[in-house]
């Protein structure tokens, strides 16, 4: 019988923990683990936010290439900056992930960008994800579709999870 990946013994225990709260546990990838994806409610044909942790677990870099979705025409990798006085956003091409260590895609900053929404996301919905890394492989993830203006998953008023 062949042994389980190095990778997964160390989170079993967070996978335990995090079903016995009721929360979902990390998707996987070889070497990296997508924690707490959201989306902020949005209309049909606009364009919306998508966030989360990216955890590299492994001992090598890994990038985030690409992600997809079937409910957005097309789906870019962000970033958002501050030039003066004003935040500007703009593609990258990919997102880097230092080994062992988290990088947070949150509003302000690094992002998804789910552009020509397919139908609009209410709250309380989900949106299916693919990330494509460039070690890891491709993870499929649901987030969750927060209220608009929401700041985050676990932040209370404004779209926390209750």
């Amino acid at each position: 019988m062949p042994h389980p990946p190095r990778f997964a013994l160390p989170l079993a225990p967070l996978r335990i923990l995090a079903l016995s709260l009721g929360l979902a546990a990390p998707a996987m990838a070889q070497g990296v683990a997508v924690e707490q994806p959201w989306t902020r409610a949005a209309p049909q044909g606009g364009v919306g936010g998508a966030f989360m942790t990216l955890r590299n677990t492994g001992t090598t870099e890994d990038r985030l290439l690409a992600v997809t979705s079937p409910l957005a025409g097309k789906v870019e990798l962000h970033e958002t900056r501050r030039d003066g006085d004003v935040m500007r956003m703009r593609p990258v091409d990919t997102i880097p992930l230092p080994a062992g260590a988290a990088v947070a895609l949150a509003p302000g900053g690094l992002h998804v960008m789910l552009i020509g929404l397919q139908k609009p996301l209410a709250a309380g919905e989900r949106v299916p994800l693919t990330l494509r890394f460039e070690r890891a492989g491709a993870v499929t993830v649901e987030a969750e579709v927060l209220a608009a203006g929401a700041r985050g998953a676990g932040h209370g008023q404004g779209g926390g999870r209750h």
